[in-house]
């Protein structure tokens, strides 16, 4: 909770107590005095801090209570008595509003991100591409060109002024609500978050050039969520490229101001059987897959400077890492093959286009939910799910059947990757939105099962480690502490041997 809206809820809580406690006819002074202060920190909570949805029922309490004790002070010769029964209820209002605030407050926090920890600031710049190659996929008139977003995070001058918000584009606020199930004002005080990026800054002189990683958001996900990992990197020494695949994105907003919203859902349908699904996937996959190789040229272009930026000449292109969460976790696996990526990192995802491929042999580290690590560990056992299990899940043999064998050969990639490098590994406590700084969002996403028993700063703290670790082994040539063995710091982690 904000400084001014805590005040807020104390102050208006002290308020009502206090003209319950005096009621009715002393100490009018000080209820006076007391409804100037409450008023004042109002009107400061607005200006400085930002009105918000979730403070609407506090916001009319407190003009209530305010103009009762304004009637009582400056309104001479009124008398009238409230009946018990009246005032009661009331009270029970009063108090019922200031409960449905907290929990209001509560579920939907102007939170902050952890602050990245390696020394270097950390700058930001977004571009807009425009494949003159591609046409949209999910265009239904086939006539506009493939558009990305791609934002940039980067080690910078130390620097003075305001942070970035975190989510830059409100605009796409209503469209995240509704994904959720939400109504559209339910998520528009996440605004008022601030980054720790300032934007469009140099970039550090501490290096000529700085290792390349590449982001992929999973599916109905964002950019914005990654900023924690993505400045995370950038604070140790990284150039940073999230980006938003749109279609598959929750919300893109492009420079024009339209909004496209995530339209591969409609690739899926439940009347599908595991053979149209698996299709229907690796179709999407090749998109995202092709979006990586596009954006990978277009960075060569920034680097030369056919496309301008500050970033000019800044970028390591020798050294280039990917990752990528969920379906962005087979993508950055998938767009590894491109000979111009030394090493990734899939975050809770699986892989696809697996029969179209052979072997990569590049170092990845693939870094697993606590379920997905459940899910590894019954295709390790074969095991194979008795009537009742299907029953129970909703799924049927020829489903289970085809998705075994697919995570079968999924596992001998898996394998075969980390046979050159990296390993797979599990977080306990952990559930797929921890990989994402969605966990930060609202705790009711760990009531829905979205995101595990972990709190969200200890769930980054682990994956951000794990992450500055690897790519500082294979991109920086730096020995690594965490890849090798177990470790007393993060013991919730847990290495999988993959070899069947």
């Amino acid at each position: 909770m904000r400084l001014f809206e805590l005040l807020l809820v104390l102050s208006t809580i002290v308020l009502f107590v206090c003209m319950v406690v005096f009621y009715p006819k002393r100490r009018k002074a000080l209820l006076g005095a007391g409804s100037i202060i409450v008023l004042v920190i109002l009107v400061l909570q607005w200006i400085v801090e930002g009105y918000r949805i979730q403070m609407l029922l506090l916001y009319g309490t407190t003009i209530i209570l305010v103009m009762i004790n304004g009637c009582r002070y400056f309104v001479k010769g009124v008398s009238f008595t409230i009946p018990r029964r009246l005032k009661q209820f009331f009270y029970l209002v009063i108090v019922l509003q200031f409960i449905v605030t907290a929990g209001l407050l509560y579920a939907f926090p102007v939170f902050r991100l952890p602050a990245p920890t390696g020394e270097f600031k950390v700058g930001t710049q977004t571009f807009h591409f425009v494949d003159m190659n591609r046409k949209e996929p999910f265009d239904p008139t086939g006539t506009s060109n493939r558009e990305l977003i791609v934002q940039i995070w980067y080690p910078a001058q130390a620097s003075q002024g305001a942070y970035r918000p975190w989510i830059a584009d409100p605009a796409i606020l209503p469209y995240i609500a509704q994904y959720y199930g939400l109504p559209k004002f339910t998520f528009q005080h996440l605004k008022y978050v601030s980054s720790y990026a300032y934007a469009d800054v140099e970039v550090a002189s501490a290096q000529q050039t700085y290792p390349l990683i590449i982001g992929n958001p999973g599916n109905g996900s964002s950019r914005f969520f990654h900023t924690v990992q993505a400045q995370e990197l950038a604070s140790h020494g990284y150039i940073v490229a999230v980006i938003d695949h749109t279609d598959n994105t929750i919300a893109t907003q492009l420079p024009d101001g339209s909004i496209i919203t995530n339209r591969s859902d409609e690739l899926f349908s439940p009347s599908h059987d595991y053979k149209t699904e698996s299709e229907q996937r690796d179709k999407l996959g090749q998109i995202l897959t092709d979006d990586v190789t596009f954006v990978l040229d277009q960075l060569q272009l920034l680097q030369s400077g056919q496309v301008t930026s500050s970033l000019k000449g800044r970028l390591d292109l020798q050294h280039v890492g990917i990752f990528g969460h969920s379906i962005g976790g087979a993508t950055a696996y998938d767009a590894a093959y491109d000979p111009r990526i030394t090493a990734g990192i899939d975050l809770d995802g699986g892989l696809y286009r697996l029969h179209d491929r052979e072997a990569l042999r590049k170092p990845f580290l693939f870094i697993n939910s606590a379920s997905n690590e459940q899910e590894i560990q019954r295709v390790i056992d074969h095991h194979v799910y008795t009537d009742i299990e299907l029953e129970q899940k909703g799924s049927t043999r020829e489903w289970e059947d085809g998705m075994m064998n697919d995570k079968q050969l999924e596992l001998e990639r898996m394998q075969q990757a980390v046979a050159a490098g990296g390993g797979v590994i599990a977080i306990a406590n952990t559930e797929h939105l921890n990989f994402t700084d969605v966990q930060l969002v609202s705790p009711g996403f760990k009531l829905i099962g979205a995101t595990g028993k972990m709190t969200p700063d200890r769930a980054n703290e682990i994956t951000n480690a794990y992450m500055v670790d690897f790519f500082d082994h294979y991109l920086k040539n730096q020995p690594s502490i965490l890849l090798e063995k177990s470790n007393r710091r993060f013991s919730e982690v847990k290495f999988i041997n993959v070899s069947r």
